[in-house]
């Protein structure tokens, strides 16, 4: 009967676990890399400002379009008074006149329409629509560069989490050996094989990979939520990352397929011909020296007319039977301002004198960027090559130290620092490996040839 009983409760046991590993397992949402790329391009907050911006740019551009233009504007208008005399005696040549009490109205209805062109100001028209095209270029770019920012920090955010996701199955890998190797000396020590020491020693060893894979998963799970934080997701979503194309390349045999073979100064070239950012500094030099121009434009005299049309009557059908038609032209020669002319003058070219720093500045940034990461990629490639024959040889050697410990030929200490060298070289081969896939996007990234169209 006990029997029966243990037997039943094990059985709705499994059940109940099983189904809410099932239920578990059906809340999970798959996340590609392609995936999160295309959340965070559309819910980056920095990334809606840009683009409303742009439509500000958008606006100046036409207006700059339109002081090309006349302007014109009409106007219109009623006007009543009212004049009251009280009369009264008054002398007009020796004699005394008696002018009676008078009251009178006026009333008058106006209309017209006028219109002012300016025909000449030094140019400064024509500048202006230069610098409004430049900025708005420039504004585009660094939208552009800003998707490309988001891009990449979405890539490096991914791999994170698969380094650390690939760190946890390790420190999982290191408590099952610990575990059985523990099971393995508490019988030599009960059969007389082995001593208490040896017990206590991996008694110890156990408990500290049990902690050390607890570390891993909080890490792993913190990297998680700031992940999904930044793509404007639900923390408390649950979400398994795995991505196909990821895991055919990080597959036992990891093989450095795609080095980067172009040359150093190629890769210069190449950066300043693509980065939209620098396209963006060149564009803002250029605006701000046509902004030069403007300022200059207020020395040369200005030429402008004007135009009028006007109607008037007492009643709105009586305006046709008084018109009134103007015209002009006009010349302002500027003689003496307060020197607000040069003030301004010289303000543009400061700023135009800062663009340009601004731009050498980051040129100089682009190349000691570029500089690093290829270095750095060099040192991962061989790095990577290193350590995936570092596992190879730790892992033997931890089977030859097992099979001695087993023969009675080695100690312990031995076994422990043989696995301690086979969890450090899996743990510096996966890092090695993540290292090499972000530093080569970290080189498009700095090249700027991420391509962030498709995911748009």
């Amino acid at each position: 009967m006990k029997l029966r009983l243990v037997i039943m409760t094990i059985l709705i046991a499994g059940v109940i676990q099983s189904f809410g590993q099932d239920s578990i397992k059906s809340s999970e949402k798959t996340l590609t890399l392609e995936q999160a790329i295309t959340i965070a391009l559309v819910r980056n907050t920095s990334l809606e400002k840009s683009e409303f911006g742009i439509k500000g740019y958008e606006s100046n551009l036409q207006a700059s379009y339109g002081g090309l233009l006349p302007s014109i504007s009409g106007a219109g208008g009623w006007q009543w008074s009212r004049s009251e005399e009280a009369g009264g005696s008054v002398y007009y040549g020796g004699a005394v006149l008696e002018l009676p009490k008078r009251t009178s109205e006026i009333r008058s209805w106006s209309g017209g329409v006028s219109s002012s062109w300016t025909l000449f100001d030094g140019l400064s028209n024509l500048a202006t629509i230069r610098k409004s095209e430049k900025e708005l270029m420039s504004a585009k770019l660094t939208l552009e560069r800003l998707k490309q920012d988001v891009v990449f920090q979405t890539i490096g955010g991914y791999y994170n989490i698969l380094n650390l996701e690939k760190l946890v199955l390790v420190k999982e890998e290191n408590l099952k050996w610990n575990q059985k190797n523990y099971e393995i000396i508490k019988e030599k020590s009960r059969l007389g094989a082995g001593t208490m020491a040896d017990v206590y020693a991996q008694q110890v060893k156990l408990g500290t990979a049990e902690l050390e894979l607890l570390k891993a998963k909080n890490d792993y799970e913190n990297e998680k939520s700031n992940y999904l934080f930044y793509l404007g997701v639900d923390v408390l979503e649950n979400y398994t990352f795995k991505d196909q194309d990821i895991d055919k390349v990080l597959d036992s045999d990891f093989k450095l397929q795609n080095k980067i073979s172009l040359e150093f100064n190629k890769l210069i070239v190449q950066a300043l011909e693509n980065r939209p950012d620098y396209q963006s500094a060149v564009f803002k030099l250029n605006a701000s020296q046509d902004n030069l121009s403007i300022a200059r434009g207020s020395y040369y005299p200005s030429l402008s007319n004007s135009m009028s049309f006007g109607l008037r009557g007492e009643t709105p059908g009586d305006m046709w039977n008084t018109k009134q038609y103007t015209a002009g032209i006009s010349l302002r020669i500027p003689i003496f301002q307060g020197w607000s002319i040069d003030n301004r003058v010289e303000y543009a070219k400061i700023d135009a004198k800062n663009s340009e720093i601004t731009l050498s500045d980051l040129e100089r940034e682009i190349k000691k960027s570029i500089q690093k990461s290829y270095r750095d990629l060099q040192t991962s490639e061989k790095r990577l090559e290193v350590s995936q024959s570092n596992v190879e040889a730790a892992r033997e050697n931890l089977k030859i130290e097992e099979e001695k410990y087993s023969l009675g030929s080695t100690t312990l200490l031995n076994v422990l620092i043989a696995n301690a060298d086979y969890i450090n070289a899996q743990t510096s081969f996966i890092n090695s490996q993540f290292e090499y896939l972000r530093l080569k996007e970290e080189i498009n990234y700095y090249i700027g040839i991420i391509d962030y169209k498709k995911f748009e």
